[in-house]
């Protein structure tokens, strides 16, 4: 486990030589790895499903009581099999977007150092390597969102990003700080595991309150939700997987894991509910009256958490059951509609979707895999994306508060994407032809092969949900 955590630094290292030695193959050669962690943590499901949790652990600085331990059960392996899957194809993808860049090793290296960093967060049991993994997170994010960095855009949108997160990460410590006095113990496991009622500890309403500055920030909570929009300047292949599986999706999932510990505190899901359905119902607005696709699947992305983190606040095993399937059925689809953007930006030279149109003739593969991906966004069948919806709507009818509004709220936004999804599926692929700077033609092989199988799999999903669930699914309600 310490390895597949750290794998992806040690690859970083060696990134530059490999691209000197196998030049346009790159992507394809770096993407062996998180394939293989792919497989590894898919290994460890048989596993989960028997014992519940593996908490595996190895001495870091043993005079500070400080370890490297990983706590591994359905919670924690879905999110390291979105981010080992997801990343798999966006090596790929980026290998092909960016073919030809002068600072492509570069990209990779902070690339890898992202996705390692993400997995050792959502895999630490430790509150301090979780901190640590954190803040990483940040770093690298925002070395990518300012990629490109002769763009002055670029550099400001970055440090926009690095301020509202590392901000949110100095409240976070004090937050983890306080959780581990009131746990007696810096493990999350040991933590979890204990018949502590810390909602009546003297320190709950400051650790929450701190907790929840941290999550927020990360996962563009209102009123913080200004910076992930910006962070479109970056490179698609950095936006489809800072969307789908990482960086946004660590306050989701931080919120997630504290959930059996802070959840039974008025305070913790009152503000959740509260903030999330404000987040969702804004993200969906947002996202319907914008006309740039990359800052139209931006927003959307804000609705999703923002419904992420209002079910989590509902808190009942149906609310957490819609949780997780959410999770997956957004990362799949908001995965392969990033990468699809990226293929009409490449092949068309615009990004403005009122430019395009009639595109299904040029490019019949790309328009089949954006019209599955986009039915999956709008929830509807026979896509995994309508089976997180319905459930979602089941959960907040039977929600022990405020069930009318936050129903109401999630209609509201759901209707809003539909038509999101219609500007992202039918604007650019039927009607009449649009004046575009560029031939428009199929894109390669690489950036379709991740969009598709994204695509394929929420189909799969859809019309045989009790393949995800009797796999792990099941495992990460129980987890949460």
């Amino acid at each position: 486990m310490l390895l597949a955590v750290l794998s992806g630094f040690l690859l970083a290292i060696v990134a530059p030589a490999l691209h000197r030695l196998t030049g346009r193959y790159i992507g394809w050669t770096l993407a062996i790895l998180p394939a293989s962690l792919t497989a590894y943590f898919a290994s460890l499901i048989p596993d989960v499903q028997t014992q519940g949790s593996l908490v595996l652990e190895y001495p870091w600085m043993p005079s500070l009581d400080i370890s490297l331990n990983f706590l591994v059960d359905g919670l924690s392996l879905v999110f390291a099999l979105l981010i080992s899957g997801i990343g798999t194809f966006i090596l790929i993808y980026a290998g092909a977007y960016l073919a030809g860049h002068k600072y492509l090793a570069r990209f990779f290296v902070i690339m890898l150092s992202f996705m390692a960093s993400m997995l050792g967060l959502v895999l630490s049991d430790n509150l301090i390597s979780l901190f640590v993994f954190w803040e990483l997170t940040s770093i690298t994010s925002y070395m990518l969102i300012g990629f490109n960095h002769e763009d002055m855009e670029a550099r400001k949108c970055a440090l926009q990003g690095l301020f509202v997160t590392v901000a949110g990460g100095l409240a976070l410590m004090a937050g983890l700080i306080l959780l581990a006095f009131m746990g007696g113990s810096y493990s999350l496991s040991e933590i979890l595991a204990s018949d502590s009622a810390l909602h009546e500890h003297a320190f709950y309403t400051a650790a929450v309150l701190c907790i929840l500055a941290g999550t927020f920030t990360k996962s563009a909570q209102v009123p913080f939700h200004f910076w992930l929009p910006n962070a479109m300047a970056a490179p698609t292949p950095v936006s489809a997987f800072l969307h789908s599986a990482t960086m946004v999706k660590a306050g989701v999932y931080l919120m997630a894991r504290l959930n059996p510990a802070l959840g039974e505190g008025d305070l913790w899901s009152q503000a959740l509910m509260l903030f999330g359905a404000a987040t969702m119902f804004t993200g969906a607005y947002l996202a319907f009256s914008s006309t740039g696709i990359k800052k139209v699947l931006a927003y959307s992305t804000i609705m999703a958490l923002g419904t992420l983190t209002m079910l989590i606040g509902v808190g009942t095993e149906l609310a957490l059951t819609a949780f997780i399937c959410f999770l997956v059925a957004h990362s799949l689809y908001k995965g392969a509609l990033f990468m699809l953007a990226g293929a009409l930006d490449h092949e068309t030279g615009t990004k403005d979707i009122t430019r395009m149109g009639g595109l299904r003739k040029a490019m019949p593969v790309t328009a089949t895999i954006a019209c599955l991906a986009a039915l999956s966004l709008a929830g509807l069948p026979p896509l995994f994306g309508f089976v997180a919806k319905e459930l979602m709507f089941e959960s907040l009818l039977d929600s022990p508060l405020w069930s009318a509004g936050l129903t109401t709220a999630a209609v509201a936004a759901s209707v809003l994407i539909v038509g999101v999804a219609g500007l992202v599926a039918i604007k650019p692929f039927f009607g009449q032809i649009g004046n575009m700077p560029k031939t428009p033609h199929e894109a390669p092989f690489g950036m379709l092969v991740g969009p598709a199988v994204l695509s394929l799999t929420a189909l799969v999903f859809g019309l045989a949900p009790f393949l995800p669930e009797g796999a792990l699914l099941r495992s990460a309600v129980g987890s949460v």
